[in-house]
């Protein structure tokens, strides 16, 4: 029987490109990007450009939650974003976890 090891450390390369559109559909479905866009500005930043801003911030997730949460105003200009009211607590983490791996 051949060991199953070899596969296992192959998973990694196969899993990624799934991991990293795993929360766009949920970033489509709740509307965030109608005003995000992966690597663009739209009327708010891009999500590279938040990972970016926020890279190697300790405190950037939970920060980011409550601005998703709550909404936020003049960080990326004049325009405000408003409270994201169809997004539970879990969904917001989710999101702003893989905006942080952009």
């Amino acid at each position: 029987m051949r060991s199953a090891r070899p596969l296992l450390l192959c998973l990694p390369l196969f899993a990624a490109p799934l991991l990293a559109h795993a929360d766009q559909g949920l970033a489509t479905a709740k509307n965030c990007m109608g005003c995000h866009a992966l690597e663009k500005k739209l009327i708010g930043p891009s999500y590279k450009d938040i990972a970016a801003k926020y890279k190697g911030q300790k405190d950037a997730e939970a920060m980011l939650v409550g601005k998703v949460m709550k909404g936020s105003n003049g960080v990326w200009g004049t325009m405000a974003m408003p409270p994201s009211t169809n997004l539970s607590e879990a969904e917001a983490k989710k999101l702003v976890a893989w905006v942080l791996t952009q």
